[in-house]
């Protein structure tokens, strides 16, 4: 889906450094040439919104956005990858760059499968992706069911077909496939719930997505196609071998993508947000590449400024280093952070072990892993964003209803340990230490009976351990007696959902025994009240 730091790396060795804080001037922004039309006329909407509101496409005044309460108290949102992608459903979401690569196993897939890429193309997906069970209202009670507060939709994906309704293209949901506008339909039923609802744009990767397939005889090279497959620039790096040849080292593409590029980036991200209203937008990973700078800084002021009119609390996801610090939200792909942020940040991640869209034979988290993901992720002040990959035709797996269900059913007695709090003084104990970083889930696992998480309300701490000790007491050496992290005495202890339990506090520790027979398997949760 995204890539790592060491990609960033490599991006700014082969680009240079973009200019610190860089905003381009009216003198600079449109080519003589830049033709009237949809982009053209979107563009220039964004720059009287610009103009108009408080936020300037700089860092420094960028600065004065705050992360939305709405988010901070939310913790747990739904992500969902879902296009044409999900016909062939094939080892990732990515099938529709992979089956044009002659090094991927998706390409030989293809050949076999559906025919070869000069007569059968990704083009040829879309009418097969109908999407004709698909019921917004039936996702969203699902999506509530599991106890999420928000729900954020893919609205491009990389394979440039707009799960929207656009202006901008003809190559979107509504002219083509399922021929309605999910989007419109999930932010209605999101509404309708209470669940705040957001969009996310993959759009940057669409430079350079299609490239792998110029290099013989395939559809991408038909300029009737150009609207989706273009502008498929050329995936050349010092080594890779001839067009056409397995190049193991072709998933990475640097080179800078033209103004014009830039500019329908621009307008197809503010675009969805005139339409939609997301409160928060998340943006992948190769918006990290130092080109695509200014015309963050303007997304940013143009959505901030739209929002503060309208009266809603905007955020943006981000990954890498391209946004100055305290200007959006870090996000954290697949992996988490091991030590407490005092910004507020997300963890966004996949239900499924091996795709983010539907795939066949696809292997799904136990709801037990994913919940404790959960509590680490909110004691360090972050959360969650679990993605779910639909069916073509519009249906969710069975596969993956039930580990949203069973992570509802802990959320429905331990949820006020989540909703709504704050970390606490310290995020938690235990001697399981956790690894940082992109893409290290499989590092994070293991948890022990000694691994608690803090979290906090007014008055109240709760304690969170992963695993249900052997003997039935639970330790917590961050609470004995006198330790500075509490400011009053402890007044009583309750299990939720299993009612008063009996502790002590010694120079040690705290100690709390649970009652018999309350074990699920699940974490559990410790509620500690404080004397006035």
């Amino acid at each position: 889906m995204k890539h790592t730091l060491k990609s960033l790396l490599l991006a700014t060795a082969l680009l240079g450094a973009a200019p610190a804080f860089a905003e381009e001037t009216s003198e600079t922004r449109y080519p003589m040439d830049f033709k009237a039309g949809p982009v053209a006329q979107q563009l220039q909407k964004v720059d009287r919104g610009i103009a108009s509101g408080p936020f300037r496409p700089n860092w420094e005044s960028l600065k004065a956005i705050r992360t939305p309460e709405w988010f901070r108290d939310a913790k747990f949102g739904i992500f969902l990858h879902w296009g044409p992608y999900a016909v062939p459903g094939f080892l990732t979401e990515w099938y529709s760059r992979n089956m044009y690569d002659s090094g991927n196993v998706a390409f030989t897939y293809h050949r076999n499968v559906f025919g070869p890429q000069s007569k059968v193309g990704y083009k040829d997906f879309i009418p097969k992706f109908t999407a004709e069970k698909f019921d917004a209202a039936q996702w969203i009670a699902l999506f509530q069911q599991a106890g999420a507060r928000y729900v954020l939709p893919v609205a491009e994906h990389c394979d440039g077909f707009a799960m929207y309704d656009s202006q901008m293209t003809d190559w979107n949901e509504v002219k083509m496939g399922p021929r309605q506008d999910t989007a419109a339909a999930l932010m209605k039923a999101a509404r309708a719930q209470g669940l705040h609802f957001g969009l996310s744009s993959h759009r940057a990767e669409h430079w350079w997505w299609y490239g792998v397939g110029r290099g013989y005889d395939s559809d991408v090279n038909d300029p009737r196609y150009a609207g989706l497959y273009g502008p498929a620039a050329p995936v050349r790096l010092p080594g890779d071998p001839a067009p056409g040849q397995p190049n193991p080292s072709h998933l990475e593409n640097w080179s800078v993508p033209d103004k014009q590029f830039l500019y329908d980036w621009l307008a197809r991200t503010t675009e969805f947000i005139d339409k939609y209203d997301p409160e928060i937008v998340y943006l992948d990973w190769w918006t990290s590449a130092p080109a695509f700078q200014p015309y963050l800084q303007r997304l940013a002021a143009y959505y901030y400024n739209v929002a503060k009119k309208k009266g809603y609390s905007p955020s943006i996801a981000y990954k890498g280093a391209q946004f100055a610090p305290g200007t959006a939200l870090f996000d954290v792909e697949r992996g988490k952070l091991d030590e407490l942020r005092l910004e507020p940040w997300q963890t966004d991640t996949s239900i499924s072990t091996k795709s983010w869209g539907y795939i066949q034979d696809d292997e799904y988290k136990t709801p037990k892993a994913l919940v404790q993901d959960l509590v680490d992720i909110v004691s360090k002040n972050g959360n969650l964003m679990l993605n779910v990959g639909p069916r073509a035709d519009g249906t969710i797996p069975e596969g993956a209803q039930a580990v949203l269900r069973g992570i509802g059913a802990w959320m429905k007695v331990n949820g006020e340990a989540i909703y709504g709090t704050r970390p606490w003084k310290y995020f938690g104990e235990g001697p399981t230490a956790t690894v940082a970083g992109e893409k290290n889930e499989a590092a994070n696992r293991g948890w022990k009976a000694e691994d608690i998480r803090f979290t906090t309300k007014p008055g109240v701490l709760y304690a969170t351990a992963m695993e249900r000790p052997a003997d039935g007491v639970v330790r917590m050496k961050t609470l004995y007696a006198g330790s500075p992290y509490l400011d009053r005495k402890i007044s009583g202890i309750t299990l939720l959902g299993g009612g008063a339990v009996t502790w002590q506090q010694t120079d040690k520790g705290l100690e709390a025994t649970l009652p018999a027979g309350a074990d699920t398997g699940m974490p559990y949760v410790l509620r500690i009240g404080f004397a006035p």
